[in-house]
């Protein structure tokens, strides 16, 4: 189970599934304002996902209607991926960590922050827990408690998840809800789940308020409403 996710899928898949649902509508679909360099690798990505033709001109729509800024985002995301390769590292059904991946700059989450730990212990990457404070005090000056439920997993840990899960609901529910050991994002250490890690969270406060400004912060919902047959996950409002 994961949430929200600190940049933890490829820059061109996040943006896709964050601009599908807000395009502009536009038919020009040929993103001819883009630089070369970065029209060819937004379009060699929307070659390779699992879309539609008519979402992936929805994609093209969308990135039409901003191209100077999509391109600067672009820019950027790439500069990070280049300093810092682990902090963008795809992990998914088909991608997976080894069991001997840890970050190597976890930080506690404990102390004197905006957030709300329901348990001691719980760990992120430094960029992404800096982040996580940063949201939080936007959140909290919003009059909403951001409550962190779950965050770095470790390779083994996950596999104790992952077969509770199995033992309790079979293998292929297990799938649609857990990850196999070495496919959570959860073991990159840049992944929050917040609330009560349920279906309860969708609607609420927190669940509204993340919804329309996380990704101010790098964070993205990383199994979206109707997306399972992409994702390969259930929704998780979380």
């Amino acid at each position: 189970m994961r949430a929200l996710s600190f940049l933890a899928t490829t820059f061109i898949l996040a943006f896709i599934l964050v601009v599908i649902v807000s395009c502009s509508g536009q038919k020009d679909n040929r993103l001819s304002s883009l630089p070369s360099v970065i029209r060819d690798q937004v379009e060699e990505a929307l070659s390779v996902v699992q879309f539609s033709d008519t979402d992936r001109n929805r994609v093209r729509d969308a990135i039409n209607n901003d191209p100077a800024g999509f391109a600067v985002l672009f820019s950027e995301v790439r500069e990070i991926m280049k300093n810092d390769t682990d902090l963008l590292c795809r992990v998914d059904k088909q991608k997976a960590l080894s069991a001997q991946y840890v970050p190597i700059d976890l930080v506690d989450l404990d102390g004197p922050f905006p957030y709300i730990v329901s348990k001691k212990g719980m760990k992120l990457r430094k960029p992404a827990q800096e982040a996580l404070v940063r949201m939080a005090e936007m959140a909290k000056k919003d009059g909403i408690a951001l409550v962190v439920s779950s965050a770095y997993r470790s390779y083994d840990y996950q596999k104790i998840v992952f077969e509770q899960n199995v033992n309790e609901m079979g293998r292929a529910e297990a799938e649609r809800v857990s990850a196999v050991p070495g496919m959570s994002q959860h073991q990159l250490g840049t992944v929050v789940d917040f609330g009560s890690i349920s279906d309860e969270f969708a609607g609420s406060d927190a669940e509204r308020w993340l919804a329309s400004n996380a990704g101010k912060f790098g964070f993205s919902l990383s199994f979206p409403k109707d997306m399972e047959n992409i994702t390969g996950y259930k929704w998780e409002s979380w």
